[in-house]
């Protein structure tokens, strides 16, 4: 089936979690991730029992600290 991931369509199998497409995309620094499918939060709880489906949109998106100098 065909996804949308960060801007890419790819194929992924049925039955694919977050998890496993956090694993098969090498996502750097996967503890700090936060996902989104279809523009809706998941909480990392839920990471293993999310199914992605066909045309689904997943970002992964990391938030930095900073400051000024």
């Amino acid at each position: 089936m065909t996804i949308t991931v960060a801007g890419e369509k790819k194929e992924i199998s049925d039955g694919t979690t977050v998890t496993k497409l956090i694993a098969d995309e090498n996502v750097e620094n996967p503890e700090y991730v936060t996902v989104t499918v279809n523009d809706e939060f998941v909480t990392r709880d839920n990471f293993d029992t999310t199914v992605l489906k066909e045309n689904d949109t997943v970002e992964f998106l990391y938030f930095m600290g900073g400051g000024a100098y």
